[in-house]
């Protein structure tokens, strides 16, 4: 490697670094996305805490979460963060509400949280890492890590393992406090384990691909394929032009 090549590759590398980084930013909300996470369930735990009052605090966080994807959608930005916010916390209201056990609000994102993890401990094991399935569409490479990218796939993998490990081990944390803490303290540790869990998979995500290799971009592939075809096409036409042209004179003379 001469030393006009190294700037070169570092560019390459810090390039992809960034399209790492705006990549998982996309896929999981970034900064925004977090917030919106965690307002609705810190607004539940606070007002209950204050007053006890299981109504007030679940709508409240109801109420939160909606005026979130309200102001989504007058910014006409991208509203599905929002919306699984709202989904989130409307199954938590109604579990609560129908058990009228406050703590129930809090289960359906811990079921939700538990099923997460399995299902990317056991589709990584299948072959097939939900994160690559999950990025895939967001590096514009689909699938074609799975059978052409071999490293990607690796790091996929290896990401996979550790979303289905760390959120493995929150819920350990979180289960057993649902069974034995009130309702205060579980909601409390739940707050506390909302974004310092999600940012450890992140980075570690982030520290995967950007040692894998290069993503394969399937819809450049598509379009350049498109463009190669067209030339073809224009000259069959072309040439079937010809021939119907050449077929009518032939054809009188026959007559």
């Amino acid at each position: 490697m001469t030393s006009l090549d190294k700037p070169t590759e570092d560019t390459q590398q810090d390039e992809a670094r960034a399209v790492t980084e705006a990549a998982l930013f996309e896929a999981f909300g970034g900064v925004r996305g977090m917030v919106e996470t965690v307002v609705p369930g810190l607004l539940f735990v606070t007002i209950y805490t204050i007053n006890k009052d299981l109504h007030m605090s679940a709508i409240a966080a109801l109420a939160v979460s909606l005026v979130l994807v309200v102001v989504r959608l007058a910014m006409k930005d991208t509203v599905k963060h929002a919306f699984s916010g709202v989904f989130g916390v409307a199954f938590g209201v109604v579990f609560a509400m129908m058990t009228g056990n406050a703590k129930d609000f809090y289960l359906p994102g811990m079921l939700y949280t538990l099923g997460l993890s399995l299902a990317y401990i056991i589709t990584t094991l299948c072959g097939v890492p939900l994160l690559g399935l999950i990025l895939g569409p967001v590096f514009k490479e689909n699938l074609s890590w799975r059978t052409r990218n071999p490293g990607r796939k690796k790091a996929y993998a290896k990401a996979s393992y550790a979303w289905g490990l760390i959120l493995l081990a929150k819920c350990a944390i979180l289960f057993p406090l649902y069974w034995w803490a009130d309702t205060t303290q579980l909601g409390w540790v739940l707050i506390a384990l909302k974004i310092p869990p999600f940012l450890l998979a992140v980075w570690l995500t982030w520290v995967f691909l950007a040692k894998a290799p290069a993503p394969i971009d399937v819809f450049a592939e598509m379009e350049a394929e498109e463009k190669a075809a067209e030339p073809k096409a224009a000259e069959v036409k072309g040439a079937a032009g010809t021939e119907s042209a050449d077929a009518g004179p032939r054809h009188r003379r026959d007559g």
